[in-house]
């Protein structure tokens, strides 16, 4: 059904790969892993596809990079192992499916649909989440195999929960990752969002940040937009920065204003740092970040845009 009965909509899509510090030796791979999320849920949107197949297409391609905190490349607890969370939202019905503290799904952002479209629910976790992965057949691997050097080097450095979030989402220079996210909106006039995240590094075992949490760290409305956040999960949590954004926009901000006034204001208040992309109703972007990078890349009208640093926009052809 097309929005607001005003035919077919310009699909559009934007993806993030999480706002922290990123080192220099990842910027190219971060980069190089973004524009290919991009790119592939853009090929779903202009064949007619849905919001929701190409965000889990565009979250798929980042949990499966080694570069990205979700799925392969997720850290490590303070215990040295995995939990990831994931979700996906439907902008037209409000449905949403999201897991939390998932050890061996190498796509998480697959079992949060099946939550979605096979269940009542909206949340599972730990245990109950991962006997569902395993009644619906979702590929597990052992936990070694998403577990990188990156993150086992950043393990090593950062002992302290506390200390991991004020080096990692700061303003000083050194190693992390962070969320990974995609919004869309497709040809139909409907909008989706998707998320995945292995954490932060240092966690306590069991700590759940914005990701999974509808509102918090993203939200999808059909009458309104889609966003996705990144960066310190309980400060995010704390100004439900999510939904934030989207009464802003509500209230007849654009999608950059609304982004950029929602994150200025979570960091006067909680003095958090993070990143939001947002997609309107009608299309148009937002991207704002206030840590010191935030990987992002988004298409619309045949045009790949990308960049990494503030101000930067790179573009080129869709092909």
């Amino acid at each position: 059904m097309a929005l607001n009965g005003a035919g077919p909509s310009n699909p559009v899509v934007i993806v993030h790969g999480g706002a922290w510090n990123v080192p220099d030796h990842l910027l190219e791979g971060s980069m190089n892993g973004a524009k290919a999320s991009a790119r592939a849920a853009y090929q779903i949107l202009k064949t007619g596809g849905s919001a929701l197949d190409a965000v889990v297409a565009a979250v798929r391609v980042l949990e499966d990079d080694v570069c990205f905190d979700a799925g392969t490349g997720s850290v490590l607890n303070s215990k040295g192992e995995v939990e990831m969370d994931a979700i996906i939202m439907d902008g037209e019905t409000l449905k949403a499916g999201g897991v939390a503290c998932v050890q061996n799904i190498k796509n998480p952002i697959d079992l949060a649909r099946l939550v979605m479209d096979e269940t009542e629910h909206v949340l599972l976790v730990g245990k109950g989440a991962n006997q569902f992965a395993e009644e619906m057949g979702v590929k597990t691997v052992p936990v070694s195999e998403l577990v990188t050097a990156e993150a086992m080097r950043e393990f090593a450095c950062y002992k302290q929960y506390g200390n991991a979030v004020e080096e990692l989402f700061g303003r000083k220079k050194d190693f992390s990752h962070d969320t990974v996210g995609a919004v869309a909106l497709d040809m139909h006039g409907n909008i989706a969002y998707g998320m995945s995240t292995g954490g932060i590094t240092a966690k306590r075992p069991g700590r759940v940040g914005d990701s999974p949490l509808v509102g918090n760290g993203g939200y999808a409305d059909n009458e309104v937009g889609a966003v996705s956040c990144t960066g310190h999960g309980e400060s995010i949590i704390k100004v439900c920065l999510a939904h934030s954004i989207i009464s802003y926009m509500e209230q007849g901000m654009t999608a950059q204003v609304a982004a950029e006034k929602a994150l200025m204001k979570m960091d006067k208040r909680v003095n958090g740092h993070g990143g939001v992309i947002v997609v309107g109703k009608n299309g148009d972007i937002g991207k704002f970040f206030t840590t010191p990078r935030m990987t992002w890349a988004w298409v619309k009208d045949n045009k790949l845009h990308y960049g990494i640093e503030d101000a930067e926009d790179n573009c080129e052809d869709f092909e």
